[in-house]
């Protein structure tokens, strides 16, 4: 059965934080997720929002997710999408969602001039690594992501 990509709406709050936490399960950092659907409506559907989403449904339900938003490359002098995230109820995985939600990504990413598509996979996540690697995807190995949250981002910010 085919699938149906659409952009997000600020009603599907609910469905993308129940899919967030399950994708988080999945990663084994449930208690990461303090996200609520109040957040979710406000941050990803607000006013000035530069985050955007898509669902994906089969017959009507919803069976996946994507949230994305664009970079820039200096390097490239044009602008590109980093995937934040990419989730696939487990029922529907294998079926084609997940390859359709990357070639929706994809051709936006063509449509807007953008240079690139990109985003992180945790490294033991080899069934994922799999699929990307089978649409093409490279990982860049040569690139450590880093990152600066909570008390550690706030000290720093003050000096």
């Amino acid at each position: 059965m085919p699938v149906h990509i659409r952009p997000a709406r600020v009603e599907d709050a609910s469905q993308i934080l129940t899919f967030i936490t399950e994708l988080a399960e999945y990663e084994r950092a449930r208690h990461e997720v303090i996200a609520t659907v109040t957040d979710i409506e406000r941050t990803l559907f607000g006013e000035g929002s530069s985050t955007q989403a898509l669902i994906c449904e089969r017959d009507g339900q919803a069976i996946g997710f994507a949230v994305y938003f664009f970079s820039y490359s200096t390097w490239l002098g044009t602008q590109g999408i980093y995937l934040e995230d990419l989730y696939v109820t487990p029922q529907a995985r294998g079926t084609g969602a997940g390859k359709a939600l990357l070639r929706h990504l994809a051709q936006e990413a063509c449509a807007k001039g953008c240079g690139r598509l990109e985003w992180s996979v945790l490294d033991w996540n080899e069934p994922a690594i799999q699929f990307y690697k089978s649409i093409g995807a490279q990982p860049q190995n040569e690139w450590v992501r880093y990152r600066m949250e909570g008390e550690t981002l706030r000290s720093f910010a003050q000096g």
